[in-house]
C-alpha cells in the first residue's frame, strides 16, 4: 500500500452514483442506486460503504432506492473531532433520511452500524419503518452481557477495551493498518477467510482506515460507549433505549461471530414490541453481508416486502 492515503480511495466506480449530502451539521459521502422506497445501509467497524457493494445493486434492481453511506468519521464523510456519541450518530442517520428527500426509510445496519440502527429506531420511530440488524446486539443487551458474561462477551470485547487507550489510533494504523487485518481475520468465519475476496476486502478496509483522522474517529465511538457508562449522558441514553421499539425488526447473526457473541445478541427481541424475527446464519462470522451475501440479500428483500 505505502504512500499517503486520501479519501479518493473509497470513490470506486460501479452501478451506483457517488455524492455528498449535508445532514446534522456534517457532510456525508453517500453511494446510491435505484429508485423506490429508501433503504439506508450502515457499515460497521473497521469498514466503510464498500461493505454493501454486492448487496446495493441487488436491492436497487428489486425496486428500491438503495443508499450506502460512510458513517461520520469514515471514508469520504466529514471527520469532525466530536459527535461520536449514540445520540448524534442516530441523528446523523435520521437527518440523512430527510436530506435525501424521504419521510422514512428501512435501515440495514451491520456491527457498529447495527448499534446505530437500534438507536435510530428507538429515538426516531416515525423515520424508521423497518430495521434489519446484522451482527449487533441491542445496546442494552450488550451492556448487560459485558457485566454478566466475563468469560464470554467481556473477553470478546477486549479489543474495544484496548481502544480506550489514548492515541491508540496510531497503533491501529501502524504498518498499513495491520491491526485492522488481524481484527477482521479474528472476527470472520473460516470459509470466507480463505478466499481471495476476503483478502481484497481486508486490503480495502486497511487502506480506508489510513485516511487522515479516520482511525481516531472510529475509536471515538467506542470510547464514548465506555466513558458514558459512568456519566449522566450515558444514563440518559440507557433510559431512552429502554423504550420498546415499534419498528418491525429482523435480526441476523453469524453463528461464528466472535465480536458480538450470538448469545449476547439473542435476547435483543425483548426490546421490540413490533413484529420481530431472529435468524442465526450458522457458518458465518461477524461480516454477514460479505460472508453470506446471498442469504442476507434474500432476507433483507423478504423483510422489505413483508407486511
Amino acid at each position: 500500500m505505502g504512500g499517503r492515503v486520501d479519501e479518493s480511495c473509497v470513490l470506486d466506480d460501479g452501478p451506483w452514483t457517488h455524492r455528498f449530502v449535508g445532514a446534522n451539521g456534517s457532510r456525508f459521502h453517500v453511494v446510491e442506486a435505484g429508485t423506490g422506497p429508501l433503504v439506508l445501509f450502515l457499515h460497521g467497524f473497521p469498514e466503510f460503504w464498500w461493505a454493501w457493494h454486492d448487496v446495493l445493486p441487488r436491492i436497487a434492481d428489486s425496486g428500491f432506492r438503495a443508499v450506502a453511506i460512510d458513517l461520520r468519521g469514515y471514508g469520504a464523510s466529514d471527520k469532525p473531532p466530536r459527535g461520536y456519541d449514540g445520540y448524534t450518530m442516530a441523528a446523523d442517520v435520521t437527518g440523512l433520511i430527510r436530506a435525501l428527500g424521504e419521510r422514512n426509510a428501512t435501515i440495514v445496519g451491520a456491527g457498529a452500524g447495527g448499534m446505530i440502527g437500534w438507536a435510530a429506531a428507538a429515538f426516531h420511530p416515525k423515520l424508521v419503518n423497518r430495521l434489519v440488524v446484522l451482527g449487533a446486539a441491542h445496546p442494552l443487551r450488550l451492556r448487560a452481557a459485558l457485566f454478566a458474561d466475563p468469560r464470554g462477551q467481556f473477553a470478546a470485547s477486549s479489543s474495544a477495551l484496548r481502544f480506550q487507550v489514548p492515541r491508540y489510533e496510531h497503533v491501529l494504523t501502524r504498518d498499513d493498518a495491520a491491526l485492522v487485518g488481524e481484527l477482521m481475520t479474528g472476527w470472520t468465519g473460516p470459509q470466507w477467510r480463505e478466499t481471495p475476496e476476503f483478502a481484497d476486502y481486508v486490503a480495502r478496509c486497511r487502506e480506508a482506515m489510513q485516511i487522515p483522522q479516520a482511525a481516531f474517529c472510529a475509536l471515538e465511538a467506542y470510547r464514548w460507549v465506555f466513558r458514558s457508562a459512568l456519566r449522566l449522558q450515558g444514563y440518559r441514553f440507557v433510559k431512552l433505549m429502554q423504550k420498546p421499539l415499534i419498528t418491525p425488526t429482523l435480526q441476523l447473526h453469524g453463528g461464528l461471530d466472535t465480536a458480538t457473541l450470538p448469545r449476547t445478541a439473542q435476547g435483543s427481541g425483548r426490546y421490540v414490541l413490533a413484529p420481530y424475527e431472529w435468524r442465526l446464519i450458522g457458518e458465518a462470522g461477524h461480516f454477514l453481508h460479505q460472508e453470506a451475501t446471498d442469504v442476507v440479500t434474500g432476507e433483507v428483500l423478504r423483510w422489505l416486502k413483508s407486511n
